[in-house]
């Protein structure tokens, strides 16, 4: 069972880390790879497309992992066992995070320059590939970012997007299917947009029977002029109910990268939600990179003081958490609500960041070197485990913790 104690201390610190796989990424063999890299490296939470079978191969790295704690230790990493949150996102409207792109490739003309392939950052267009010989897009590795599409000189590319129906995820939780309600999945991500306050409310209604059992709801928008009294409305909805809720700022969707300048856009939409004194946690997506925890702590939007985690149960001060002491106070006769809600403070720092296009691409040549392992012009062996391979294994925690240590290893004054 996941050990929450340092995923939500990280929350309360400002040092939450969250690795997103991607909301419509299903190439299992990534996802379980990126996972276990990840947890090694220290994350907080792993992001993951609402599919059984991807879910699977999450929880999969996570097992592996927690063989792994005494190696990782022996080699320098402050990975202690604490497995991070495994969350699965969802949507109640056309996002482009839930879209796959599509084509049929007898329609490329032989000379075509294949900017297109060139352009994916996953690595979802293949032509001729050597498993196959498939040309085309391949679904399972596409994430919706929507690069291609401007960059196919003939115009072939469409996307199909997909919806988390409330009728779908109302099967889900009667237990027609493995994937909220089962143990196992500590937090849901619902991603929304100003003017769907009817469709959240149908979707938010859907899941109600399997709320009390999560540990963490984030809500995820883009910015837009009336995106504070969207977020206040949203949360007339789902109070009191969640334990924790993470104000997710999307400020440049899937972007990250593709350079520096990206997190800018997603740290200014941060100040924005920051400034609106929601209650819960603000944490950053779309447009993270390396660049990111520099920008924020030279804007002095880290957490800047020493933080002890409380005795008893969750009972910190406004002096020892950071909170804002005027949103404070409320205990269970005033509202209903145990200690343990810790969505009762505001606080006037970014609490975490999340990072998608930029994580995944970081680990991605080492990733590619395992696929290559697996794959040869004569030979074609069983998928391969990344803890079977430890050179890459290592490697790619390597590479992985470059990435979590910026936020983790903060110093505080």
């Amino acid at each position: 069972m996941t050990n929450l104690l340092a995923p939500l201390q990280s929350l309360q610190q400002g040092r939450w880390f969250k690795l997103i796989c991607g909301a419509s990424y299903q190439h299992l063999p990534a996802v379980r790879s990126l996972t276990l890299a990840y947890t090694l490296a220290g994350a907080d939470c792993i992001d993951v497309a609402a599919d059984p079978a991807v879910i699977a191969a999450a929880q999969a790295g996570l097992l592996a992992a927690k063989d792994l704690v005494r190696d990782a230790q022996e080699r320098g990493f402050g990975f202690q066992g604490n497995l991070p949150l495994l969350m699965v996102s969802l949507n109640d409207g056309e996002d482009p995070h839930f879209r796959k792109a599509e084509f049929n490739s007898s329609n490329c003309p032989p000379d075509c320059p294949r900017p297109c392939e060139k352009i994916c950052p996953a690595q979802a267009i293949v032509f001729n590939n050597i498993k196959d010989s498939f040309s085309g897009i391949v679904a399972q590795k596409c994430y919706g970012c929507g690069r291609c599409i401007p960059a196919c000189p003939y115009d072939i590319i469409d996307t199909v997007s997909y919806i988390s129906t409330p009728e779908a995820i109302a099967s889900l939780a009667r237990g027609n299917a493995p994937l909220i309600m089962p143990t196992g999945i500590d937090a849901i991500e619902i991603h929304t947009q100003v003017g769907r306050l009817a469709e959240f409310q149908r979707l938010w209604s859907a899941l109600a029977s399997g709320v009390d059992k999560l540990k963490v709801i984030a809500i995820s928008c883009n910015d837009h002029e009336g995106l504070i009294d969207y977020l206040q409305a949203i949360y007339k909805i789902i109070a009191p109910r969640p334990q924790v809720v993470i104000w997710q700022t999307d400020g440049r969707s899937m972007s990250g990268d593709i350079g520096d300048g990206t997190t800018i856009a997603a740290i200014k939409l941060g100040q924005k939600v920051l400034a609106a004194n929601l209650p819960g946690y603000v944490q950053l997506a779309g447009g993270t990179n390396s660049y990111t925890v520099p920008k924020l702590k030279a804007m002095g939007l880290l957490r800047s003081t020493e933080y002890r985690v409380p005795s008893t149960e969750w009972d910190f001060t406004a002096q020892d958490s950071g909170v804002r002491s005027e949103n404070l106070g409320l205990r269970t006769q005033d509202s209903g609500l145990s200690t343990q809600h810790l969505v009762l403070g505001t606080h006037n720092y970014i609490s975490g960041i999340a990072y998608g296009s930029y994580a995944r691409v970081l680990l991605s040549p080492i990733l590619e070197k395992l696929e290559n392992q697996e794959v040869s012009q004569t030979s074609i062996k069983a998928t391969g485990r990344l803890e079977e391979e430890p050179e890459l294994l290592w490697q790619a925690v390597e590479l992985a913790h470059s990435l979590v240590s910026q936020l983790k290893s903060q110093r505080y004054p």
